[in-house]
């Protein structure tokens, strides 16, 4: 599956043990999702706020469904610089033209993000529509997930991980370690969520900032790799029962300094437009009355499906393979 490995920087720390680095996280989705609740209006906030822990928790669903679901990994990321110099100009921005373009085989090669959120923008409108809260609730919760992921500069390259210029790893360091270490310094707040009216062009701007954004993200690392030693560069710390091998606080700093806000603000966008594909999905679906939906029983069936998603998970992490970029 590709990326399920890629996107990690996996550590060889003991005889058998594999230790893999966290992409942008289980932190940084489930805290771009929370966060996104308080950017809606007021018809809506109570709805999100009554059930943020729910948006929060399930924002990381997507990347545990990969391990079960074959058709998963490619709704993550594009590799836009396998469509040329130009990839804007190359790409057509509606799927059914790209499929009659490239095929739906190719696409899925090399990621199809930025025409999956428009299609999960489509299905939480119907679900709210058909005043179905447990389908709003999970589409919203995943839809974050892939706008989430549509902001991280990494997601639009085929060098992912750095694995094409000897900076493996990069890819975790830039969205797990950095936002664990200084996230709780950030801003979030964003102000208020905005009506898209053309949820294809937003989607693509969203990836073209990203895409232009990928240089610097890999550039910078590189020079900065070249003032470390690796012991400088590399620490030890305790996860668990586990001690790992992580990139050092002090190279994190200076790499956070050197990105001038960098991963800051792709959260702050990320945040503001989370909550607006959710704002636009429920206005194009007439402004249902949220308060008046009953609450919602999860079902032993899909308790079922939830630990099915999270034991594939912890098998392939336990095996060194999970990842949750």
């Amino acid at each position: 599956m590709k990326k399920t490995l890629g996107i990690l920087m996996s550590l060889m720390i003991l005889p058998g043990i594999i230790i893999t680095v966290v992409a942008w996280g289980f932190w940084g989705h489930q805290r771009i999702n929370r966060m996104a609740v308080f950017a809606l209006p007021p018809e809506m906030i109570g709805f999100y706020k009554k059930h943020i822990d729910f948006i929060s928790e399930h924002a990381v669903d997507p990347d545990k469904r990969r391990y079960s679901d074959p058709e998963e990994a490619a709704r993550h990321y594009m590799d836009l610089d396998r469509y040329g110099e130009h990839p804007f100009d190359s790409l057509p921005k509606f799927w059914n033209d790209a499929v009659a373009k490239y095929g739906e085989d190719s696409l899925k090669q090399h990621g199809i993000v930025p025409y999956h959120i428009p299609f999960m923008l489509f299905r939480l409108t119907k679900a709210f529509k058909e005043h179905d809260q447990l389908k709003i609730l999970r589409l919203s919760a995943e839809l974050g997930h892939y706008v989430g992921d549509a902001h991280v500069p990494l997601h639009c390259t085929k060098n992912y991980n750095g694995q094409l210029t000897n900076q493996s790893g990069i890819h975790g360091f830039w969205e797990s370690r950095l936002p664990e270490l200084f996230g709780e310094e950030y801003d979030y707040f964003v102000g208020r969520c905005k009506y898209i009216n053309k949820p294809v062009d937003y989607t693509w701007n969203i990836i073209r900032e990203s895409y232009a954004a990928h240089d610097s993200v890999l550039l910078l690392e590189r020079e900065l790799t070249k003032k470390y030693s690796p012991d400088q560069k590399y620490s030890y710390e305790e996860k668990g029962n586990t001690i790992i091998r992580v990139y050092s606080k002090e190279f994190s700093a200076d790499y956070q300094k050197l990105l001038n806000g960098m991963v800051e603000r792709r959260m702050r966008s990320a945040i503001v437009a989370v909550s607006s594909f959710w704002y636009t999905a429920w206005v194009n679906a007439g402004m249902p009355q949220l308060d008046s939906l009953s609450d919602f029983v999860v079902s032993d069936s899909l308790k079922n499906e939830f630990q099915k998603l999270d034991k594939a998970y912890q098998l392939k992490k336990a095996n060194g393979k999970g990842h949750d970029d």
